[in-house]
């Protein structure tokens, strides 16, 4: 795993001395607060600031702060969203900070499109664990028996869940407008979109020797009713990505893929504990959480081809972020 992913000799030390600098909450005197996961959002009436803190979460719960976590995902979504124009447009109007985007404001379609190559998962929601229950007919999909964990699936698959508040449900299509979740002509055009966004990504990620496993998007209409692409694109947060070389020898050995993601995280607090129900969970090691970063950098730099800017040394972040949007209101 080490070997396969590779950052310059100096990215973990500097990711060390940054563990006591992450970005868990924020406090600007800018708009209405909403906390989610890993974003908190400021309401201004037309746009909303997008703050993307270090908060590291799975399991419905936080399980860590991640140094340089929040710049990675956010700037990943800045190159992404780019990328992607000619398929759909999007929200971003400016990035400030490397922390932060100014986005126009939208109407949320409070369904998530996931798009899976692959089946795999290790909570209780991915389709394997569906799968390995003995669930074969998911999202409105047909699932063929005797898949294996991590196997490319026959084609990707559209598996829509619900936003809620407590728990997101996966739903099919036609609940989807029979429940009135959106209209048919709003699913078939967004859905359209979710699949050529992830064939898009699939191709660029094989360019850079990386598996694009799964994803999942968010949309919204604008004020004039144009349908945009929101929230983020492609992030290790919001996608799975396996290192391509060694995918194949690691399926035959019965292996994890190597991946480049949360997903090992995941896999430790499974291992040590039980996420979804113990009040308490053990703190994530330091040597996790900077493998973690390193990880996460790794995959900034792999997909971009640019190299990692590491913010001024010693700056509170916080302290950065009232500097960067003083003039923002």
């Amino acid at each position: 795993m080490e070997n396969a992913i590779y950052t310059p000799e100096g990215y973990t030390d500097r990711i060390r001395q940054e563990l006591g600098n992450c970005l868990i909450e924020t406090n600007l005197s800018k708009g209405e607060k909403f906390i989610g996961k890993a974003r908190d959002r400021y309401d201004l009436g037309d746009r909303v600031v997008l703050i993307t803190t270090d908060r590291q979460s799975a399991f419905d719960r936080v399980l860590a702060a991640v140094p340089f976590k929040g710049q990675v995902l956010n700037m990943t979504s800045a190159w992404w969203f780019e990328q992607t124009r000619h398929i759909v447009p999007n929200q971003v109007l400016s990035i400030p900070d490397p922390n932060v985007t100014i986005a126009k404001k939208c109407t949320v379609f409070q369904i998530e499109f996931v798009v899976r190559a692959y089946i795999t998962g290790s909570t209780n929601t991915s389709l394997w664990t569906v799968y390995q229950s003995g669930q074969r007919h998911y999202c409105g999909i047909d699932l063929p028996d005797g898949l294996m964990k991590n196997q490319k699936l026959p084609t990707n698959y559209l598996t829509p869940t619900t936003k809620e508040e407590v728990h997101d449900r996966p739903i099919s299509p036609d609940e989807i407008v029979s429940e009135n979740w959106m209209t048919a002509d709003d699913w078939e055009q967004c859905s359209r979109i979710a699949q050529e966004l992830f064939a898009f990504g699939q191709a660029k990620a094989a360019e850079r020797g990386l598996v694009l496993v799964d994803t999942k998007y968010e949309m919204g209409r604008d004020e004039n009713g144009e349908i945009l692409l929101i929230d983020e694109i492609h992030t290790p947060d919001s996608s799975r990505y396996w290192i391509a070389d060694s995918y194949q020898q690691r399926m035959r050995e019965g292996q994890e893929p190597d991946n480049v993601d949360r997903e090992f995280l995941r896999l430790w607090f499974r291992e040590n504990c039980n996420p979804y129900e113990d009040e308490v969970l053990p703190p994530a090691p330091d040597d996790l959480v900077i493998e973690l970063s390193r990880r996460y950098i790794y995959l900034y730099e792999k997909i971009t081809g640019r190299s990692f800017e590491f913010p001024e040394a010693d700056q509170p972040i916080e302290t950065r972020l009232e500097s960067n949007l003083e003039g923002i209101t």
